[in-house]
């Protein structure tokens, strides 16, 4: 076998892990564009269900919880995207989806606190549950802001550089 069949080898390998890794991506996100489709669709009719029978304030916490649970799901298309194009994890995405996740635990759990405020050993541990959310959340910000202020001087970096 020649030097030259030795690097072909490997290089063809690799256009066909990076096809099947297109392939793969590509079945996933048609599936988690479905699952959001179907989502949304019963998050709609459990809304309408709920206005038909005067019972929104008892379902909003659902269907807003389903709605944000779209919004997680469409951001993890978003990202699989992002790979495909990019063959490139890229952060924000899940920092994104980690905060989106984190506000809506802290959703259900204020809603549903009201249940639970009568034992004391339980609200503590949902007070503290809160506030180690509320610490995510601020410190997932913190993190999408520091990477597009580095993006940003990048850009601005690389086009003084250019000039």
């Amino acid at each position: 076998m020649s030097g030259d069949d030795k690097r072909a080898w490997p290089s063809t390998a690799a256009k066909y892990l990076n096809q099947a890794e297109s392939v793969v991506l590509v079945l996933i996100g048609a599936v988690l564009v479905v699952l959001a489709l179907l989502l949304l669709w019963t998050s709609g009719s459990a809304m309408v269900d709920a206005v038909r029978e005067s019972r929104v304030g008892h379902e909003a916490i659902e269907i807003l919880n389903s709605v944000l649970l779209v919004m997680m799901t469409i951001e993890i298309v978003s990202t699989v995207a992002i790979s495909l194009e990019s063959h490139k994890l890229v952060a924000e995405p899940f920092l994104i989806i980690g905060t989106i996740a984190a506000i809506r635990r802290m959703l259900v759990i204020t809603a549903t606190s009201t249940e639970t405020e009568h034992d004391v050993g339980v609200f503590h541990n949902t007070l503290v549950e809160l506030g180690l959310l509320a610490v995510t959340v601020i410190a997932l910000s913190v993190a999408i802001w520091i990477l597009r202020h580095s993006a940003r001087l990048k850009a601005a970096k690389d086009a003084a550089t250019s000039e």
